[in-house]
Order: C-alpha cells, then structure tokens, then sequence
C-alpha cells in the first residue's frame, strides 16, 4: 500500500509507493489516480519533466508559477539522492514564508506533492542525480517566480556544505520580501 505522510505544512505530501520485490528486482505503481483520489489527492498531471544534475550541491530553485497558469508538482528520484523543499508563497497563509523538506532518494522512491503557490527547489546529495516530476499545469514561463535559494527570512537548512551549484536565474532571484506577493 501507498504511504502517505503530510508534513508540517500539511498540504504537502510525503508520497512513498510500495515495491514488490523479488529476487529479480522490484516493481512500483509510482503513479494511480485511483489509489490517491482515495486519499483525497486530484490532480490531473499533464506533463512530465525529467532532469539531471553532474554534480552534489548543485541548488535548483526555488521557483513556481502563479496565475493563471500555477502547477503542483509530483517529484521523485530516478537515480541518486536529493534534498527536495516547498516554501509556501501563498498569500494570507498561517503558514507563509515557511518551508518544508524531505530526503528524496531513488533506493527509497520517496515523491513529494508540492501543491500550487509554493515555491519548489532541491539541493542534490549525489553526484550524477536524476529526478523525474509530474505537473498538473502546462509551462508557461510568462508566469514563472522565483525566490532566493538562501534567503535568509526563509531559512531553509540546506544539508550540504561547501559552494552550491546555481544557475544565473537562480543566483539573482529576489528574497520573499522584495518580490511581489504572486497570486494562485
């Protein structure tokens, strides 16, 4: 049976599918509308998103799309291991400017749900991580945000040390209290 542990934000999801193993290997449903509509989840994902990263410490995010095009995202780990976060950017929240985290690794097949108006980012553990991730929204970039990784209001505790790996996009985006409050 699929595990299914909400976080202290608990919106957020910590989604673990059971494996059936043999001494071939092991077997997953990563993926069942019907097991989660049980539980309360609907989303109607409709696109996939694959991504790989050479090296640990590298940061991607945080970042979201609000209206009219938001997303919520499903996220899991094909390969390696990550340290996956959801900061609610939500507008009028009890728990906004908050964040969340969980250790996702492909051993594990542990998922995140993000759900829509958090912003979402990871810190790979590994080198040579791959992640997979449903949306339930299609890309529009015209609406995409971003939030400084290491915004200091914030204070996600980042479980690595040295220099993160970040984008130009990534390096530059504004802390929670100089962007615009986005809506969802």
């Amino acid at each position: 049976m699929t595990s299914i542990t909400p976080l202290s934000i608990p919106e957020v999801l910590l989604i673990t599918p059971k494996r059936h193993g043999d001494a071939r290997g092991w077997f997953s449903e990563t993926w069942s509308r019907r097991t989660l509509s049980a539980a309360g989840i609907e989303h109607d994902f409709v696109q996939d998103n694959q991504a790989f990263n050479a090296k640990a410490g590298t940061v991607r995010g945080l970042h979201f799309q609000q209206a009219p095009h938001p997303q919520a995202k499903l996220v899991r780990v094909l390969r390696g291991e990550i340290f996956d976060v959801a900061v609610d950017v939500r507008a009028g929240s009890p728990t906004f400017g908050k964040w969340v985290g969980a250790k996702l690794t492909a051993d594990g097949g542990e998922q995140l749900l993000v759900p829509r108006g958090f912003a979402h980012g990871y810190c790979t553990l590994t080198d040579n991580c791959e992640l997979f991730y449903k949306v339930d929204g299609q890309y529009a970039p015209e609406t995409e945000g971003a939030l400084l990784w290491n915004d200091p209001d914030v204070g996600i505790d980042w479980p690595f040390s040295g220099e993160a790996i970040l984008s130009d996009k990534d390096r530059i985006a504004p802390r929670l209290k100089d962007m615009p409050v986005p809506t969802f």
